[in-house]
């Protein structure tokens, strides 16, 4: 997904059987339980509570986010999303968490090491078995023949039995640890579907950078309208505001026609990109905590998410997400997607590591404060 492409935008696919079904850290999701790479009891605990009241914090996204480019080659990697459903605590930054999960190289590397086939009988002679070679004068030798095909028979079989029994072993040993643990019944859910990516379409998107710059054209000549006596005394005044005003107008309306060009939208990525801005300003993501570099902006979930959390939600799940005044969070991770500080000895994860990256929150709050009262009607 990641790695010098283009937008990815991830669109609702099919609503879960269940809410706490499981799926696994490839897939990804809106809502439901995470899916961790081993037992969750070895996660640390603090990465899961509220900063603002204590509580459980709730998966609002899961997405699959492998990178490819010419310096990073990383299969296994996903981005989480959590949030606080407790009413009027998801209005707070505190309340909102991103984790990276992802599988160490050197552990991929072993595990692919490993991974050996051994023949059980010597190759075969290609000079014995090139009886279709119409320059050989050599007479066919059946024996050999019927001895060569039994072999790569054997062969043949040999493998597959060998993968059908890794396979058998995987969703046995899966199976296993389900019927171990149970289904979470503590975490906090709220209603979950699976997700697909697609590309913006390009039709859509120049459609709508010329409606928005229409849009601003219009508003910049009724400002102009504006003479010194219809303003009064505080005329210099009122025009730092719609200056002001008019800034605000440009960020939201480009983020407005981005929604209306694909109404459906849950996330966007960009790994490396620049973020859709729904305000002008935005906070400081800070360094990665683990190898101190900067962070750059990868992925943002987007409003539209609520409302189908809404369509599938009860009536007490309703009034949480009803609180929710997000216009989006927007997810900035290590540059390096780092793992440096990753020990394999004291490690209870598996060969995973799970590191906090930093989430910026726009709220509609912020948006309605920063455009004059009426200034659109």
């Amino acid at each position: 997904m990641g790695g010098g492409g283009g937008v990815l935008l991830g669109m609702p696919g099919p609503w879960a059987d269940d809410n706490r079904e499981p799926s696994d850290l490839y897939t990804s999701k809106i809502g439901g339980l995470p899916d961790w790479p081993f037992p969750a009891e070895n996660l640390a605990p603090n990465l899961l509570i509220c900063g603002a009241c204590g509580s459980k914090l709730c998966l609002v996204a899961q997405v699959y986010a492998p990178i490819s480019s010419g310096t990073l080659n990383i299969e296994d990697r996903t981005i989480l999303v959590f949030g606080c459903i407790i009413p009027n605590c998801g209005n707070t930054p505190l309340s909102w968490r991103a984790l990276r999960v992802q599988k160490v190289d050197s552990e991929r590397e072993s595990s692919v090491s490993t991974e050996e086939v051994v023949p059980s009988t010597p190759p075969v002679s290609v000079s014995k078995t090139n009886w279709l070679d119409d320059d050989s004068d050599e007479d066919i030798d059946l024996e050999a023949l019927s001895k060569a095909l039994s072999e790569a028979g054997t062969l043949a079989s040999h493998s597959k039995k060998k993968d059908e029994n890794r396979r058998s072993e995987s969703v046995v040993k899966n199976s296993t640890l389900v019927a171990r643990t149970g289904v979470d019944m503590e975490t906090p859910v709220v209603p979950c579907f699976y997700m697909y990516t697609q590309e913006p379409s390009s039709k859509d998107i120049v459609s709508s950078i010329c409606s928005t710059y229409s849009e601003l054209s219009v508003k910049e000549e009724q400002i102009c309208n504006y003479n010194d006596d219809e303003m009064g005394d505080a005329g210099e005044q009122e025009v730092y505001e719609y200056d002001k005003a008019l800034s605000a107008d440009r960020t939201y309306l480009k983020f407005k026609k981005q929604l209306d060009a694909n109404p459906d939208q849950c996330f966007r990525h960009l790994y490396g990109g620049k973020p859709l801005l729904a305000t002008a300003e935005l906070g400081d993501p800070g360094n990665c905590k683990l190898c101190g570099g900067f962070r750059h902006f990868e992925m943002q979930l987007m409003p539209q998410l609520i409302s189908f959390l809404l369509d599938g939600a009860d009536d007490c799940q309703k009034n949480v997400l009803e609180n929710w005044n997000w216009m989006t969070l927007v997810i900035y991770t290590c540059s390096k997607s780092c793992s440096n500080s990753f020990d394999r000895e004291k490690s209870t994860t598996s060969g995973w590591i799970v590191e906090e990256e930093a989430v910026l929150v726009q709220f509609e709050k912020a948006l309605h404060e920063s455009i004059l009262p009426g200034y659109f009607s």
